[in-house]
């Protein structure tokens, strides 16, 4: 595992902006935890216009309304934020950077549309799966920005060759994608779109992947503290989220009979949906780290006899 040099991103580093993103990636986080809850206490429909509630900006904080005029209220904040964050960055020099926060101006926006949608019609799955993928997408969008203005991202950072097959940089790939997928089967299952089996297929496929990842990792750069720590969250948050997810199937069917959700359901279900969004997350982080961190792996060039030849 040769160390073969130390390079530095373009000078990107601005602690109010990078503090700024953190906030807003975490303004999202919270903003997922309370879509799971309305999802979690079918209080989707409990509010039936949109945008306004009841015609009005104040609805009475009642039953389900208190959960899904919560969600707007957290989705706006968030929304004004992400439109901070956009206009931030495009004051920026690296355009990749701009372009990053204008699509993540779009997601935001495109949320917000399909969040009207699924109230104006009446929750159909389809509908309901895409606004909760989004919301993922969006996340990932907002820890990706996070990342690329940390000081870390922006300063030297050691590199080190791969010595192994397959590559950990297309393994966590890889494993991004999977979690990602998952993340989608996992709404469609909570919207009601199909049933439990895909999402349990899924989460054998990521399982394997993480641990893969992760052992990879731990082996051949256990060395290395960045991409240490990476394996250990990942190994740490795969088996916590495998818990959280059996304990919520079984919820689910212990409270199929009750007339109404009963808090333990509604308490594993969200949690449960919160960490796919930190695993998710904690892949995204990974990936990057390897790509920041790990050469890519360059072609081998013939050499002069071999050419004459």
């Amino acid at each position: 595992m040769p160390q073969r040099s130390r390079k530095s991103m373009n000078n990107f580093y601005n602690q109010a902006l990078h503090r700024y993103a953190v906030f807003t990636a975490s303004c999202t986080l919270v903003l997922l935890i309370a879509g799971a809850l309305v999802t979690s206490n079918d209080a989707g429909l409990s509010i039936p216009d949109w945008p306004l509630a009841y015609g009005s900006l104040t609805p009475p904080m009642v039953g389900g309304i208190r959960y899904e005029f919560t969600h707007r209220v957290i989705a706006t904040g968030v929304g004004l934020l992400t439109i901070g964050l956009a206009l931030w960055l495009w004051r920026e020099k690296a355009n990749w950077m701009r372009w990053l926060g204008v699509a993540a101006l779009g997601e935001v926006i495109a949320q917000g549309i399909l969040g009207g949608l699924t109230v104006r019609m009446y929750q159909p799955p389809a509908v309901s799966a895409a606004h909760a993928t989004l919301a993922q997408l969006f996340f990932s969008t907002a820890v990706g920005i996070a990342v690329f203005t940390s000081s870390w991202w922006n300063g030297a950072v050691a590199e080190f060759d791969d010595p192994g097959s397959p590559r950990v940089r297309t393994l966590a790939v890889w494993t991004v994608v999977a979690v990602f997928l998952q993340l989608i089967l996992g709404a469609a299952f909570r919207h009601k779109a199909f049933g439990i089996i895909p999402h349990l297929v899924g989460a054998v496929v990521v399982t394997v992947l993480v641990f893969v990842t992760a052992g990879v990792l731990k082996r051949r750069f256990g060395k290395v503290p960045a991409l240490r720590g990476c394996a250990r969250y990942l190994h740490i948050l795969v088996v916590v989220q495998l818990m959280l997810g059996g304990g919520a199937y079984w919820a689910r069917l212990y409270a199929a009979h009750f007339p109404q959700p009963i808090p333990v359901m509604v308490a594993l279900t969200v949690v449960h949906t919160a960490t796919g969004a930190l695993v998710l997350a904690t892949t995204l982080v990974t990936a990057l780290i390897t790509y920041r961190m790990i050469r890519k792996v360059q072609p081998m060039v013939a050499s002069a006899s071999e050419q004459a030849a």
